[in-house]
């Protein structure tokens, strides 16, 4: 929950890098957060029509677009390349393979043009 915890801190921050586990455990609180909202639209009845989510679902998954989109652009900069390689997602299938692929990858070991090893910093 702390990895969690710290993107949503680093609301809007671009600048950085961001470690695998961070952005996994980040993903992994996203999808537990937005089951419970479609859940809870289910049961309150606030679900659009025939469609499973609602209203909370909308509402979460828009409070955490920007904190979502600064984590991928963090976990590129770990890998050593620019955050505009998020646009690869917009190639149909293989963009978002590749896209997968390099959140898969491991951090630079050394400093970079995007800041020191967050894996360093946090063992020193």
């Amino acid at each position: 929950m702390k990895w969690y915890l710290k993107v949503l801190k680093q609301y809007a921050d671009f600048n950085g890098r961001a470690r695998r586990t961070e952005y996994w455990m980040f993903v992994l609180f996203n999808i537990i957060f937005l089951t419970i909202a479609i859940v809870l639209d289910n049961v309150i009845g606030t679900t659009f029509g025939d469609l499973p989510y609602g209203f909370l679902y909308l509402i979460y998954a828009l409070a955490v677009l920007i904190p979502g989109l600064a984590v991928v652009v963090r976990r590129l900069h770990d890998t050593g390349r620019s955050g505009w390689w998020i646009l690869i997602s917009l190639v149909p299938l293989i963009g978002a393979i590749w896209l997968l692929v390099l959140m898969l990858l491991d951090s630079e070991p050394e400093e970079n043009e995007y800041g020191p090893n967050p894996k360093a910093v946090a063992a020193s």
